[in-house]
């Protein structure tokens, strides 16, 4: 990796081993929790849970962010690769189905040589908001086994106020694009070893624009891709100059979503109750 940081879509072009770049990190990898995540899609937890590493900073910075602490870069331990190796392996003997990176992106070179310290037996999860480089994920695609992306917005109306972001979908759905032709779909046993979810978090007062996401989805699935429809939107972040941020969504613009998405058939996505709209679901950080 160049000295200047160029990984993401934000081109922030700083030496990181100085200077925090847009996503808030330096090039140390930082972490603030790991543990045998419960709360994923059935094919990814499983009974004994996804490995899941929860790495801080973040290059999107949604303001609604359920983890607002890590996106921010605000918590968190310094790992080493070598360290990080570590806990693949002990999340692997403690029986995780899978290593699950989650927010990996802006340590994806890091993590590479994690990986190539040890590269565990059980598929490893690249889990991102979708905000990526192509050049990026080709160079750590050899490493993944699963992508577990959001598609947060298609209006860039909507993701210019939720994240400064006006080319998020263009560069979104080009990574998404990537991945689902990079991955096809191998579930064994109940739990996926190969493949693509793609997960959409509805918001209040943005069920249009999550019908259309639905809808690009749905005309441009690949190798067996799967959606997954997220109703757990709960008021955290940074959202006091967001009004409409503060409530839940409603069961109307729930239903208007999940009708969309009744083109699918079950078996190609999972659709996440109301009931899971509670701070209850965000974890407890350790570091």
């Amino acid at each position: 990796m160049d000295n200047l940081c160029n990984i993401c879509p934000n081109n922030c072009n700083v030496d990181r081993n100085n200077k925090i770049g847009r996503c808030g990190a330096y090039n140390d990898i930082k972490i603030a929790k790991y543990y045998l995540h419960p709360f994923e899609e059935p094919v990814v937890s499983g009974k004994n849970g996804s490995g899941t590493i929860f790495f801080t900073g973040c290059a999107l910075r949604c303001v609604f962010c359920q983890n607002y602490e890590l996106s921010r870069n605000t918590r968190g331990k310094i790992v080493t690769p070598n360290e990080l190796a570590d806990i693949f392996k002990e999340l692997e003997d403690k029986g995780a189905n899978n290593i699950n990176l989650v927010t990996p992106s802006h340590y994806t070179y890091q993590i590479i040589k994690a990986l190539e310290i040890y590269k565990p037996k059980i598929p490893v999860v690249y889990n991102t908001h979708g905000y990526e480089k192509i050049e990026t994920l080709k160079d750590i695609d050899p490493y993944i086994d699963v992508y577990l992306p959001d598609l947060k917005f298609k209006n860039p109306t909507v993701s210019k106020r939720y994240t400064g972001k006006e080319n998020y979908f263009e560069i979104a759905s080009n990574a998404v694009k990537f991945m689902m032709d990079s991955k096809k779909k191998v579930i064994e046993n109940g739990l996926i070893k190969s493949g693509v979810i793609v997960r959409h978090l509805i918001l209040p007062l943005s069920s249009n624009d999550s019908v259309d996401i639905v809808n690009w989805f749905i005309e441009n699935k690949t190798n067996g891709a799967m959606f997954s429809l997220m109703g757990q939107y709960t008021p955290l972040g940074d959202i006091k100059n967001f009004k409409e941020l503060n409530r839940k969504i409603t069961k109307t613009e729930y239903q208007r979503v999940l009708n969309a998405l009744y083109q699918l058939d079950e078996s190609e996505c999972f659709i996440q109750d109301l009931s899971s709209a509670s701070e209850n679901y965000v974890p407890s950080w350790d570091f």
